[in-house]
């Protein structure tokens, strides 16, 4: 075998092994649920909407530190994973307000202990 061809085939053997190990969590309920609720901002909105009705502005105001394209694009893709409804009112100016699904409730069990943990947390990294 040359060292081109034995070179090809190691690539194609490492390939296949990092194939392998993605597809181990095709499935995992674990990887569904950060893909739907990871990243920096998707939890924070959703606690935020905890058993509340808010309008953007206010969700704005109070996650300190996100843009409004920010909050945007994750409102809307919270909407399209069903975890947050949006009800937009025929006024001028228009209003809009965005509440957790049913489906985003049930998470808020989660959402209490890993406030819990953070405070937790916090306390013992004075």
């Amino acid at each position: 075998m040359t060292v081109s061809a034995r070179l090809q085939t190691e690539n194609n053997l490492k390939k296949d092994a990092k194939a392998d190990v993605s597809s181990d969590f095709t499935g995992c309920p674990v990887s569904t649920a950060i893909d739907k609720i990871g990243g920096k901002w998707k939890v924070i909105i959703l606690y935020q909407l905890r058993g509340q009705t808010l309008r953007f502005g206010e969700l704005k105001k109070i996650i300190p530190g996100i843009t409004q394209k920010s909050l945007t694009q994750q409102l809307r893709a919270l909407e399209q994973d069903k975890l947050v409804s949006r009800k937009v009112y025929a006024e001028i100016p228009p209003r809009v307000e965005y509440s957790s699904t049913e489906l985003a409730a049930k998470l808020n069990p989660a959402l209490d202990l890993l406030c819990d943990w953070g405070k937790e947390y916090q306390q013992v990294h004075r």
